[in-house]
């Protein structure tokens, strides 16, 4: 067949997928195993057992024969091995055989269940069916896989989008894997919403839950209590405007001046986003709480009676500043470095002063970061749960709300869904928002051409109130880290403060055996797993991110705007709902994970997938299109001008994705909630049961571990990915190097 192949001069990539799909279906489980990242099946009844059998092997048996039908669209590529893809066959043949396979499965998967046909008009038509199917196993994803991406080829030999096969199989896989794992776990948790008692549908209920008063009430504006509703957007309006400012401070105090420190301000900007958030909430109690060290130190020095001011908006609004600062200077590091110093230079040497450079060069130009910066903050306050849950007291917000919606005594997902559509109304909003303020104009700065120059430090009346804010806001970042570390070697947090290691001894301890080492402590088992989850899901969720920021960025396409909004979907939604609706959605075939390793990382690459869609659209909304034509009119495809010009480039968005999907991955706690599993439990779902066993030290003690442990992996991260040069940088170190 190799021969015939060369001979033909076959499309490699073609081959490449018709191998795959065969390979899925003849020699890899076609059902899913117990655990999906081992492969103890090879020595477990495989290929015979009909648990790990491939599907041929088990449509040989004459078992699941509604299988039968996927030979079919596997051997029609064969049909055009040998054509050009100038050959209207060659297209017709390959969607064909792609749509055909493709469908099959997604068919079979939803009317064939555990207990036979999943729909009773289909049980009556065809009788009743005396064998069963589990979800989709390596085989059927790799098969699944294969039929879509020649599908994709096919589509681009009929000349989508100028024939470009990585672009249209680009956008073909990000669409299936978003609607997979966004739109339908999501789809799942809203129907619930017009859901009767009797398991019917009624709009009736829907506005019933809709319209309560709890929801939308004004009564703060005559002394009494607001609905959550505007809680949560006010609350989310100012978190969204502090969090950018704080976050360009920042970049400028790290970019545009000439402040010694740089790394160790840098270091404490990210801090906080590598930080459980209850924890952060922990220790301003500590401080700040009725019986906290800062007010009863006022209290005794003023003579005046402690207070709970904490517990109410102003908490929540400081803990989830001090949270959701380091997005907002993540994604703003990247643009303020990547305005281009030639333009700035040039608006000086026409005698604008510093302050009119600032102004109206370098500011304007950093529009679309600071607009995705408050976007980001916006959605972060709206699906935070963790700061109002330990902070709120008696304001309530939409995701409290969601969470004793559906895990409190009233388990009412109705109403959680109503609250969900709300809250979702909000965040897209904010969104069309951010559209409506950036416009269509360009903020382009880094073209082809060759750029040169130093970026002017900031004016001296703009740099000492900035550098002011930056320092004080590092300083109390400072504070309450200290009291986090000292709370965690304490006897017992606020009661007993004697001095003590015990905490990480129980949580840690190791005993060297003649065998090996032995993990002797309490908490080894989650921290491996969260290690291992986060390791997996942060390069997918960067990779997945900056693949789709390039197709908004850079292709035109129908659907775009669709396209968009569902990549952003998930990170609108609060975590709390896409851990129930992900319960709802992966419980049953075709895709039946939950309980299992995968659907904490596929979790986590979609939810945390926005950062990095919209870090790198910051990013490459600053470089000129000429790059990637001028690559293209050399003779390189889409794939070569995307992985040698563009990604180079983009390190400032490669790191905020890699560093932001791998923090929120350790430290996520809403949806871990509802998908941790005995085998696989994560770290904050331990410390959150070490929470409620008020053994705080424990709790304080593994969270301060997870603080080093994730900050070693941060300023790994950012080594190995480098920072961009662009431009004549003195302190860049020697010519060449990045």
């Amino acid at each position: 067949m190799a021969h015939t192949l060369k001979k033909g001069g076959s499309n490699p990539v073609l081959v490449f997928w018709i191998i795959a799909g065969l390979v899925g279906f003849c020699l890899l489980p076609w059902y899913g195993i117990e655990d999906f990242f081992r492969f103890e099946w090879i020595v477990e009844g495989y290929p015979f057992d009909a648990d790990y059998a491939p599907g041929a092997f088990l449509v040989a048996q004459g078992e699941k024969v509604w299988l039968t039908p996927l030979f079919i669209p596997l051997l029609m590529p064969f049909l055009v091995l040998r054509r050009g893809k100038s050959d209207p066959l060659y297209a017709k043949i390959l969607i064909l055989a792609g749509s055909f396979g493709f469908g099959w499965l997604i068919i079979q998967g939803f009317s064939i269940g555990i207990r036979g046909w999943n729909f009773g008009w289909m049980e009556a038509a065809f009788g009743e069916l005396n064998d069963r199917q589990f979800g989709m196993g390596y085989g059927a994803l790799i098969c699944a896989s294969a039929f879509l991406f020649i599908l994709t080829q096919g589509i681009a030999a009929r000349g989508a989008i100028n024939g470009d096969v990585f672009v249209v199989s680009s956008i073909g896989g990000v669409v299936v894997i978003v609607t997979a794992f966004v739109f339908f776990p999501i789809a799942k948790m809203l129907t619930a919403a017009f859901i009767t008692q009797d398991g019917g549908y009624s709009f009736f209920v829907f506005a019933s839950k809709f319209f309560d008063d709890r929801l939308w009430g004004l009564g703060c504006l005559t002394g009494g209590r607001c609905g959550v509703a505007w809680n949560s957007l006010f609350l989310a309006v100012l978190v969204g405007f502090l969090t950018t400012v704080l976050g360009l401070f920042f970049a400028l105090v790290v970019t545009r001046s000439g402040f010694r420190y740089k790394r160790v301000l840098r270091a404490l900007t990210v801090l906080p986003v590598i930080t459980p958030p209850f924890v952060i909430g922990l220790a301003l109690i500590l401080l700040f709480g009725l019986s906290g060290s800062v007010t009863v130190f006022f209290a005794d020095l003023f003579g005046v009676q402690p207070t709970r001011w904490l517990y109410g908006m102003p908490g929540v609004l400081i803990a989830q500043t001090l949270a959701f600062t380091p997005i907002a200077f993540l994604v703003l590091i990247g643009v303020v470095e990547g305005v281009s110093p030639s333009m700035e230079e040039a608006a000086q040497t026409l005698r604008a002063s510093k302050w009119q450079v600032f102004k109206t060069v370098s500011l304007p130009l950093m529009r679309p970061g600071l607009a995705n910066a408050f976007l980001l903050g916006f959605i972060e306050s709206m699906a935070d749960f963790g700061n109002p849950l330990v902070l709120g007291g008696n304001f309530d917000v939409l995701s409290t709300e969601i969470f004793f919606a559906i895990v409190g005594a009233q388990y009412d997902q109705g109403k959680a869904a109503v609250l969900a559509m709300v809250l979702l109304s909000f965040t897209l909003g904010a969104f069309y928002a951010q559209r409506f303020w950036l416009g269509k104009k360009s903020y382009t700065t880094v073209s082809g051409k060759g750029d040169s120059g130093v970026h002017p430090h900031m004016p001296q009346a703009l740099s000492i109130p900035v550098l002011m804010i930056a320092l004080g806001w590092a300083a109390f970042t400072i504070v309450v880290y200290l009291m986090i570390l000292y709370g965690s070697v304490v006897e017992l947090w606020g009661v007993n403060n004697t001095l003590t290691f015990k905490h990480y001894v129980t949580a840690f301890s190791v005993r060297f055996e003649d065998e090996g080492i032995r993990w002797t402590g309490s908490a080894w088992n989650s921290f491996w797993t969260t290690l291992q989850i986060a390791g997996i899901a942060a390069p997918l969720t960067a990779i997945v991110g900056l693949i789709t920021a390039y197709l908004l960025t850079r292709q035109t396409f129908a659907g775009k705007n669709a396209f968009e909004f569902g990549t952003m979907l998930s990170f609108a939604i609060p975590g709390t709902v896409i851990g129930v609706s992900y319960i709802l959605a992966f419980n049953v075939p075709p895709i039946e994970i939950t309980g299992t390793g995968i659907i904490l990382v596929v979790s986590f690459i979609f939810r945390n997938m926005p950062v990095g869609v919209r870090a790198g659209i910051a990013s490459m909304s600053q470089l000129d299109k000429s790059l990637d034509e001028s690559s293209l009119t050399l003779g390189a495809n889409s794939w070569q001008t995307f992985r040698r010009v563009i990604l180079p480039l983009l390190r400032p968005a490669i790191l905020a994705a890699l560093v932001y999907s791998f923090v929120r991955a350790m430290t996520a706690i809403s949806a871990v909630i509802f998908l941790v599993s005995a085998e696989y439990d994560m770290a904050t779902s331990y410390i959150i049961g070490r929470v409620e066993n008020n053994d705080y030290g424990l709790a304080i003690a593994y969270s301060t571990t997870l603080i080093f442990v994730m900050l070693s992996v941060v300023l790994a991260m950012q080594l190995i990915v480098g920072r961009i040069n662009i431009g004549r940088r003195a302190a860049s170190g020697p010519k060449g190097k990045t």
